[in-house]
């Protein structure tokens, strides 16, 4: 068990970061923490801000060396990548105003020294919401990220000593390009995961990539993971961070499927555990911070350090630790409640917070959106064949050669738009299909029910067992938004 726990000013002294997203915060040994740039109320930083570990002290050194457009170091940026080796930040990328930025710099931190580099070889372009990892204590691997055009998946890697950048040459499948993703050097392969991609989708996909290890000669090439256990759900701007066995994943934020006007930001913590393969939510004991995305977390020994990030609204200026129930400042948590809320709280939550009030009707959102209402009072239940829209949504689903025969068109529309529900979440059924769902639903009880000749008032939500709380709804327009779980939830039951 883990708990979650707001940084206080007991914790250190010094003056934490103030409030910023889209920054970068690397550890540097074990020793201090380096946080640098990010972005607030449209303006971009080029701070630097440390935390010293042994002594508990936030301080902002007094950097010297090269300068940029008349300050020491780089020019304020943010969605730009950091790498540590050794004493050394290096720095690539990112995005100032409008500009996507192709400068690399590296800040000696024993010295507080900034010098830009000017290196050689495969110089990758100017982007941004790229992700970069250490390999080893000399090189570091670049990949994908938004050039201000279009997504990328290309990769190089870059050799610390002689400045060289060389790009990979993969072969097999290769991943979608994709921006807003995470990149970790897990002992000879380097794991990608999630991201925004071609088109805007965002993804949920795991990559390993080997041939990295000069010593291993193997050959660059991809292969896709699909790991058992439960996985995170699509997700872009999160982090994951290296902590002992396992893989730390945090926060993000995705579409929010039927909802898709609105993106929803995460705040679950999920773990990818080494050892046995499979992902696994990390069990916690109290609340966790609010939901938030181009935030930063870093490994402290057995405590994580989440800084900042962006929910949509707001950018946050708060500091939480993430630690285990030994860890004495875990007394500070709140009075424990297991967390792990079903996925569709944080669509609740965000949409809560959108509306400023709980459980509002499906049918301000479907005028918000240009979705048709039906306001009159259904007094039958279709077949499919009277159904229209029913049989629009299912025969898009059939894959193949259509049948001459309409009925069987219709049989097969059917059965499609069925597997489609019954393989459906909130988060993915889309809001113009909720018509022909509660239609379809009172269908199949009906159906169902007489041909057992066993339908009872019970089976209706009136007094006794609530088994089908939704027959009586006479449209979509009458549900509310935390009645789509539930609603799903029976249907599913009522499909072979």
């Amino acid at each position: 068990m883990h708990h979650w726990v707001q940084a206080s000013s007991s914790d250190f002294s010094g003056t934490p970061p103030q409030a910023r997203s889209g920054h970068t915060a690397v550890n540097v040994g074990k020793s201090m923490v380096v946080v640098f740039g990010g972005l607030v109320d449209k303006k971009f930083l080029s701070d630097i801000i440390v935390y010293d570990i042994e002594n508990k002290l936030w301080f902002e050194p007094e950097c010297t060396g090269s300068e940029s457009e008349g300050q020491v170091g780089p020019t304020p940026r943010a969605f730009h990548v950091a790498i540590t080796i050794d004493c050394h930040m290096f720095i690539f990328g990112g995005r100032s105003g409008g500009k996507r930025l192709g400068d690399f710099w590296v800040l000696d931190t024993d010295i507080w020294q900034w010098s830009e580099l000017t290196s050689f070889g495969d110089l990758p372009t100017p982007r941004d919401f790229a992700a970069a990892a250490a390999i080893g204590s000399q090189k570091i691997v670049l990949c994908g990220g938004w050039d201000g055009k279009k997504w990328l998946s290309d990769v190089y890697v870059m050799d610390t000593m002689s400045l060289e950048w060389l790009e990979l040459s993969v072969s097999g499948s290769l991943p979608p390009p994709r921006c807003g993703h995470t990149a970790t050097m897990v002992e000879k392969r380097l794991l990608v995961f999630g991201g925004r991609g071609g088109g805007g989708p965002i993804m949920g996909d795991l990559w390993a990539l080997k041939g990295l290890i000069d010593e291993e000669r193997e050959t660059p090439g991809w292969t896709q993971l699909k790991l058992p256990g439960q996985a995170p759900s699509s997700r872009c701007g999160h982090t994951v961070t290296s902590g002992g066995h396992y893989l730390l994943l945090f926060g993000g934020h995705g579409t929010g499927g039927w909802l898709s006007r609105y993106d929803v930001y995460y705040n679950d913590t999920i773990i990818l555990d080494r050892v046995t393969a499979q992902w696994k939510r990390l069990p916690i004991g109290n609340e966790p911070p609010p939901p938030r995305a181009y935030h930063t977390m870093t490994c402290i020994g057995a405590r994580h350090l989440l800084i900042g990030g962006f929910d949509g609204k707001l950018t946050f200026g708060d500091l939480w630790w993430l630690v285990p129930e030994d860890d004495p400042i875990a007394k500070r948590s709140s009075v424990p409640q297991v967390v792990n809320p079903p996925e569709i709280k944080e669509s609740e939550r965000e949409l809560d917070k959108e509306r400023g009030q709980d459980g509002f009707s499906i049918v301000d959102l479907q005028q918000k959106m240009g979705i048709s209402v039906s306001s009159g009072l259904r007094l039958q239940i279709p077949e499919e064949s009277e159904d229209q829209e029913f049989v629009e949504l299912g025969t898009r689903l059939i894959e193949g050669d259509v049948v001459d025969e309409r009925a069987s068109m219709i049989q097969m529309a059917a059965q499609a738009l069925r597997q489609h529900w019954k393989q459906s979440t909130p988060r993915t059924l889309q809001l113009k299909e909720l018509g022909s769902l509660l239609r379809d639903y009172q269908r199949l009880v009906t159906r169902i029910f007489t041909t057992q000749s066993s339908l009872t008032s019970a089976d209706f939500g009136l007094p006794g067992t609530k088994t089908f709380t939704f027959y009586h709804i006479k449209s979509s327009s009458e549900l509310r938004i935390n009645d789509i779980s539930k609603l799903l939830e029976e249907y599913k039951t009522l499909v072979i």
